[in-house]
């Protein structure tokens, strides 16, 4: 019943967005031509058939950017993004058509007014559509049946997760393994049972979670859920060591999973990142001078010592580099050991000052400017400590694989300072492995919104 169900749903949902693309033409005609004032060069009925073109073009978009995906998997920040840059798409490939064809009366602000209009549009459905399939998962309806293989860590993980979070609306039916000590999940038998109760159960799903033990069944697995037509998802055992969106690559027919590759090894990422922090850190030096001389004044006149802190940090690919900031502290013997917290009594009481409305990080803008840091990236960290964290944390060394910044994921979800340096890692590498221009562009305004409801305690 559910596969019924979720081709119906899929057939509306495409529908729809055709619908509201067409409908997003007319109402970019109403602000053009009424708001603005204007005289159409078209007749009302070539805007229909621009309307029809328009809603083809971006059904085929969005379904090549994946958005008509199951909703149970995407999160509604990445599908924004993809909505938008597919509408984004459509609108130049509109214009374009227009310019080719030199078809010059057509209005350009109405194309600029139907691109927005339809991201606002098909976003605002998309945001109704999943509190409305949240509330009804809730309720314990649309469920997916979920059947797992193996009793593994990862397996106990699965369940543990979507549980968890019944807004995804699986539930586990049971699992199958020769073993019986997992007395959460019901078990339904083992291994060599594996047929007969994929033909009894009937689930929407498999998802094989098998301990390193039971590998060698991999195989048996894959064959007999192709056989009985089971839809079949495969959670390695070393999922630990797996970056959120893993790269395939292949080598004559053999696929090669990377595990470590990210966004910003594309050039032209790395292009778009590196502009965006020169341009951005010239305005902010600018913006911000006036305050910095301020700054400066103040912390000369409050103790001995010299104006700015530079402090040797781990920066990209391992190399250290010397970070500044406005000497907030006095002059100390653990200044590159010493951690620093809320209560100090290092602390001056202008640099306290400094710290909680975060002036004493604006020197930093000069570091972006020379290409030690960037606006947005995982804090760096003093040599003393990154020895220490490297050999208890798994994964720290990987931040380092990319410029460290000056604010970061971690740092606007609260982490920041004498806080677990596991979670602020976990957080790190998110970032790192879903990097894109929107990301940095929303970090900075969460940074922008939330510097002064707390106290700064970066070290």
């Amino acid at each position: 019943m559910i596969k019924e169900n979720q081709r119906l749903f899929n057939q509306l949902h495409v529908l729809s967005d055709g619908g509201l693309v067409f409908a997003a033409v007319f109402l970019a005609h109403w602000c053009r031509f009424s708001l603005l004032s204007g005289k159409p060069s078209f007749p009302l009925s070539s805007y229909v058939w621009l309307g029809l073109a328009a809603a083809l073009l971006c059904l085929c978009t969005y379904g090549v950017l994946g958005l008509y995906d199951s909703y149970r998997i995407i999160r509604l920040d990445k599908e924004a993004i993809r909505l938008l840059s597919g509408t984004l798409l459509v609108t130049l490939i509109l214009i374009t058509a227009l310019f080719v064809f030199r078809i010059t009366e057509m209005s350009r602000w109405l194309l600029v007014f139907f691109c927005g209009w339809c991201y606002v549009l098909l976003l605002l459905k998309r945001v109704v559509l999943r509190k409305a399939l949240h509330y009804y998962r809730r309720q314990g309806f649309n469920q997916k049946h979920v059947l797992i293989v193996g009793d593994g860590a990862m397996a106990k993980k699965y369940v543990d997760t979507v549980r968890r979070d019944r807004n995804l609306g699986f539930t586990v039916t049971g699992y199958v393994a020769d073993r019986t000590g997992w007395r959460d999940v019901k078990r339904l038998g083992g291994y060599d049972q594996l047929e007969a109760i994929l033909e009894k159960a009937a689930p929407d799903e498999v998802v094989v979670a098998m301990g390193a033990e039971d590998y060698r069944l991999t195989g048996k697995v894959i064959t007999l859920c192709e056989k009985t037509g089971t839809k079949l998802s495969l959670i390695p055992d070393y999922a630990p060591y797996m970056p959120s969106n893993p790269q395939v690559d292949n080598i004559d027919g053999l696929p090669l999973i990377n595990l470590r590759r990210i966004p910003l090894d594309n050039v032209g990422n790395a292009f778009l990142k590196r502009a965006m922090d020169i341009c951005g850190s010239l305005v902010l030096i600018v913006l911000t001078s006036p305050l910095m001389l301020v700054a400066a004044v103040g912390v000369k006149l409050s103790s001995p010592g010299p104006i700015l802190f530079k402090q040797e940090r781990v920066g990209l690919n391992k190399k250290t580099f010397f970070m500044y900031k406005f000497r907030s502290m006095r002059v100390n013997a653990k200044e590159t050991t010493g951690w620093s917290r809320n209560v100090d009594p290092r602390k001056t009481p202008f640099g306290s000052l400094l710290r909680k409305f975060s002036i004493d990080e604006l020197p930093q803008f000069f570091n972006v400017l020379k290409g030690d840091m960037s606006l947005v990236g995982p804090r760096p960290e003093v040599p003393y400590f990154v020895e220490q964290f490297k050999e208890d944390i798994p994964r720290y060394m990987v931040k380092h694989q990319v410029r460290p910044g000056i604010t970061g994921w971690a740092q606007v979800n609260g982490l920041r300072g004498d806080t677990s340096i596991q979670k602020r890692i976990e957080y790190d590498l998110y970032y790192i492995e879903n990097w894109n221009l929107f990301f940095d562009l929303k970090i900075l305004l969460m940074t922008l919104t939330r510097f002064t409801n707390r106290e700064k305690l970066v070290r």
